[in-house]
């Protein structure tokens, strides 16, 4: 039998050999060793790891947005990364035109729709709450279901102004209403204070921007602990995804979850073009690196930007190399070297194992990086 792609002599990060047929765009076989000949071949020298392709759950990419903005290619297909999933750039007023921008690019593109229905137009978009239109979201939902893949509210003070709790119960009645999609919560400076947030939110909501270095964070600074509430929050199954950003990862947050047995469920960027070009996020697989400096070992950093993300997003076929799935493959070696990693907050930590994408399948079709 001949395949239109075979991957040979590749390896799983836990050092496994690899090798893999591709049909249509489809993964066809996954074993040790394929013989069959393939239209195309990719001929590893045994230093090259192979996994399901990377996805970044949370980034910004609507590029016709002046705030938050960037190009799905630029974030995705030439950084390792197969998928994306922008995190509530746009509302339900301006995600057709969004839908219909993304569909030009290589990398798969989704998207968590803002419930304020312009998205994030301006800072404050959950200050004026008469534009969250529960009806207009049920709407872009059904227009869109193979790309809305969830709901997006932003729960800190500069974004809600004078109003609390209540763009957050808005939201879970919106999820009620249909069928319980993935909401995704951001968080950061109070009003509202966070055991508020996490007390509103269900098991297998997301939590971002899970390890901030702000006093509303999960770290009490006083004692250099995590506060019981937020413990409490992760054992109820709330997603924590890290939501790297501008300003919310902290070195010494992570560390300190980490050491008291807490470990961030997914890993993500929340990238946009001016901390991707002037950092500190720069790329998904900078923020694997970090997470690797805080003691996180490289199986486990891999999940979390694929099967981990795949299964929070209800993505079916994507996430695993495995018969049936999508060809989404990201082609990678782990290399010694030296690394200054700078956190949102300035500080800084040295790593010796950088990650680097080499290839970026996508549905079948090969990218270089």
């Amino acid at each position: 039998m001949s395949y239109d792609l075979i991957i040979k002599n590749g390896k799983t990060i836990t050092g496994q050999p690899i090798e893999i047929a591709i049909n249509a765009g489809e993964i066809v076989k996954v074993a040790d060793e394929i013989n069959e000949k393939g239209e195309e071949l990719i001929e590893l020298n045994g230093d090259a790891y192979v996994s399901a392709g990377w996805i970044d759950d949370h980034v910004h990419c609507f590029e016709k947005m002046t705030l938050y903005y960037d190009f799905p290619d630029e974030i995705g297909v030439k950084k390792g990364v197969t998928t994306v999933i922008d995190a509530g750039t746009t509302g339900a007023e301006n995600i057709h035109e969004f839908y219909d921008l993304v569909k030009k690019a290589k990398t798969n593109v989704y998207a968590l729709v803002n419930i304020s229905k312009w998205g994030i137009v301006e800072q404050d978009e959950l200050a004026d709450l008469s534009k969250v239109k529960e009806e207009l979201v049920h709407k872009a939902l059904t227009e869109m279901p193979d790309f809305v893949v969830g709901f997006k509210a932003r729960m800190s003070k500069t974004v809600i102004g004078d109003n609390g709790i209540r763009p957050l119960e808005m939201a879970k009645k919106i999820q009620k209403a249909n069928n319980g999609l993935p909401l995704m919560i951001h968080i950061g400076s109070a009003p509202p204070k966070l055991d508020e947030i996490l007390a509103h939110m269900s098991k297998g909501d997301i939590l971002t921007h899970c390890f901030n270095g702000k006093p509303n964070g999960i770290l009490n600074q006083a004692t250099s602990q995590i506060k019981d509430f937020a413990w409490a929050a992760y054992d109820k199954g709330i997603v924590f995804d890290i939501g790297h950003g501008t300003d919310s990862f902290n070195f010494e947050v992570a560390e300190t979850a980490l050491k008291e047995g807490m470990k961030a469920t997914s890993i993500s960027t929340d990238i946009y073009i001016r901390n991707r070009e002037k950092g500190p996020v720069h790329d998904l697989a900078t923020t694997m690196e970090k997470l690797r400096v805080v003691g996180y070992d490289w199986p486990e950093i891999i999940e979390k930007v694929t099967s981990v993300p795949a299964g929070n997003f209800h993505f079916e076929t994507k996430g695993h190399l495995k018969e049936g799935y999508d060809a989404d493959i990201t082609i990678f070696t782990i290399e010694t070297g030296q690394k200054t990693l700078t956190d949102s907050n300035g500080f800084k930590r040295e790593a010796t194992e950088l990650i680097k994408p080499v290839k970026t399948i996508i549905g079948g079709t090969v990218y270089d990086n």
